[in-house]
């Protein structure tokens, strides 16, 4: 080349690789933006050997090092004997052992001295070792113990001159904690029982060993008053500057005491007292092992997919049998419509809650997949009798089977990274959803100006964000001039597993006499084409599970569904709430594996065959906002 021509190629390089000036727009067009793009997926309630029941029940095996590393990817031994792996590894895990007798119950199991020297200990060890009939009235005794309440005596105490076991239990977290990578929580299950009626919560903390070892586990030992554990969670922040929350789960086992519109001790709920609820517990578990938790066909006898995970006989106790009036205050979805009533007559709703799963294993194996479910309890691990077995049988109420247990189920949230923080953080604004197990990914937003051209947008968020809100928040005022409030729902089925069925949005509200409270379930977007018939309904989608072979096919279904869905019952001036409840096509549940892998007898009425889903947290409406 001419050297003055090479010269000014050169310069011409030189000025088009110049550097953008400060301010100058991003070719990027995600560039300077903060909303969440990633969506993580972890189990929000998981017990190892450091809880009581697990231990009574035979798991020795897994601490909650052991929990974090199978969460990961690790494979472990499981106390059967079996070899146990996750097919893909979570991005988090909050191990939650019961906080009475933290640590110690595993102890006494293994005979050691230490704590053989407790009266109590050495009664319930050797019952254990003897067996049958024995071992049975020892787990019944620890439970009885452990639900007693403030006031009543603990009977096993840590050793004189030893470190809590909790501290034990901080530092393993800290340890398995890999910002980025993968996160693990700190976290405990407060265990209230009154007269046999389940108030559990779940403690998740934000924070580190540093902060969250300067608290003790608060127990039923020291209150089975809800309000009491919202006044501890406040004395451990102002204490450290630290931060935690608490999860309510299965109201479907709490005798109608879950979310009722009275405090603990039946007086009519204060607006102070639902401000503190809704402070510290921002989110429900609305399904797990031990029953789905959305709704019951009798408070919902017009959805057709509401009898669906349905443990509703009796108490967690197994003391008292389940009533009708009961299910209108143990399920979230006439929690959420309750809320709206309570929101209007106090004015704070205490039931604004974000939606998330968890499994309630009490193995150590967080395991959600009906292909690879190792149950509740170490007797309910994977065996050719498992599911011919019973839960629980007391015969003066109700028994059980075993094949009862769902395979279920696992916390999806969208936050900006893999961190504590930001996990955590987007549980505290509601931007999470729940699953039964599949991996399904999920947007839903709320709006009053979202298309129909834009559920074609291959980047929801970035219309999602830029034109409403996301699941968990309120939708803004409405602008003169708008009809009715619009939504962008998208669903793309996990990538390894079942094709979508439907996406249907879920609207409850609140009548104009500010006490009737509705609900109605509309079908916005489905695979295939179907119509809806004269009822109204739409058809099924099909069904392709081969019983013998323990497959099905995805032939039938979509593997992505989105739509842009108006309300058209809209009604301004009444408050509403909306969710989303994605179905997949049938599958099999694990009874049916078991049958294929292991020659198990499939018992007479169990359920073979399913739909999973996932619940989006709500996005709420109130006039005049």
């Amino acid at each position: 080349m001419h050297r003055p021509l090479a010269l000014a190629a050169l310069a011409l390089l030189v000025v088009a690789r110049a550097p953008a000036r400060a301010g100058e727009a991003s070719y990027s067009p995600d560039a300077g933006k903060d909303h969440p793009q990633h969506v993580y997926w972890g189990d929000t309630h998981l017990h190892t050997s450091y809880s009581a029941d697990a231990t009574m029940f035979g798991t020795l095996r897994l601490e909650p090092r052991e929990a974090f590393a199978f969460a990961r990817g690790r494979t472990l031994v499981a106390d059967n004997g079996m070899q146990a792996r996750l097919d893909r590894p979570l991005d988090f895990l909050v191990v939650t052992d019961h906080a009475e007798y933290l640590g110690l119950l595993r102890r006494v199991r293994l005979g050691d001295p230490a704590m053989l020297a407790q009266p109590s200990a050495q009664r319930w060890h050797e019952m254990v070792q003897a067996g049958g009939k024995q071992a049975a009235q020892a787990f019944y005794e620890v439970a009885i113990s452990m639900s007693s309440g403030a006031g009543k005596p603990q009977l096993l105490h840590v050793p004189p001159g030893e470190e809590p076991p909790w501290q034990r239990v901080v530092a393993m977290a800290d340890e398995a904690n890999a910002p980025g990578v993968f996160s693990a929580f700190i976290g405990f299950e407060w265990t209230s029982q009154p007269d046999g009626d389940n108030l559990h919560r779940v403690v998740v903390f934000r924070d580190g060993a540093a902060r969250a070892g300067r608290t003790a586990p608060f127990s039923a030992f020291d209150s089975q008053d809800p309000a009491d554990l919202w006044r501890y969670l406040d004395a451990y922040e102002t204490a450290t500057g630290g931060r935690a929350i608490a999860i309510p789960h299965n109201g479907n086992v709490s005798g109608g005491l879950m979310f009722t519109e009275n405090d603990f001790a039946g007086k009519p709920m204060t607006r102070e007292l639902a401000a503190t609820r809704l402070r510290w517990e921002p989110v429900v578990e609305i399904t797990q092992i031990k029953g789905d938790g959305e709704t019951h066909p009798l408070v919902s006898p017009n959805d057709e997919f509401a009898d669906f995970g349905r443990w509703d006989q009796v108490n967690l106790g197994m003391t008292e049998k389940q009533e009708p009036w009961m299910f209108q205050y143990e399920y979230v979805r006439p929690a959420l419509a309750l809320g709206l009533r309570l929101g209007a007559h106090l004015g704070v709703n205490p039931y604004r809650y974000g939606l998330v799963a968890g499994t309630d294993s009490h193995t150590g194996l967080a395991t959600a997949e009906e292909d690879n479910f190792w149950g509740k309890f170490v007797k309910d691990e994977p065996s050719e009798g498992r599911a011919a077995g019973l839960f629980v049988d007391n015969t003066a109420l109700a028994t059980i089977p075993a094949w009862n247990l769902q395979a279920a189920g696992y916390t999806a949230v969208w936050a900006t990274e893999n961190t504590r923080e930001a996990i955590f953080d987007a549980m505290s604004r509601r931007e999470v959803y729940a699953t039964t197990g599949p991996r399904m990914r999920v947007r839903f937003f709320g709006g009053w100006g979202f298309e129909r051209a834009d559920a074609s947008h291959p980047h929801a968020d970035r219309t999602g964000y830029a034109k409403g809100v996301p699941m968990g928040a309120d939708l803004p005022a409405r602008p003169k001039g708008s009809r009715a409030p619009t939504f962008l729902v998208s669903a793309l089925m996990d990538p390894e597993g079942a094709r979508l069925d439907r996406v249907q949005i879920v609207k409850g509200w609140l009548e104009r006499d500010g006490q009737t409270l509705r609900e109605r379930i509309y079908d916005v977007v489905w695979a295939g084409e179907r119509s809806p018939g004269p009822d109204g309904k739409l058809p099924p989608v099909g069904n392709t599970v081969d019983l013998e072979r323990a497959t099905y096919s995805n032939t039938i279904g979509a593997p992505l569904l989105a739509t842009v869905w108006s309300d058209p019952d809209f009604d301004p001036a009444l408050r509403a709430v909306y969710y989303a409840r994605v179905l997949e096509i049938p599958t099999p549940r694990w009874v049916v594996y078991d049958r294929a892998r292991l020659g198990a007898k499939i018992p007479e009425g169990a359920t073979l065959v399913q739909q999973e889903r996932a619940y989006t947290s709500p996005i709420w409406y109130a006039p005049g906002r």
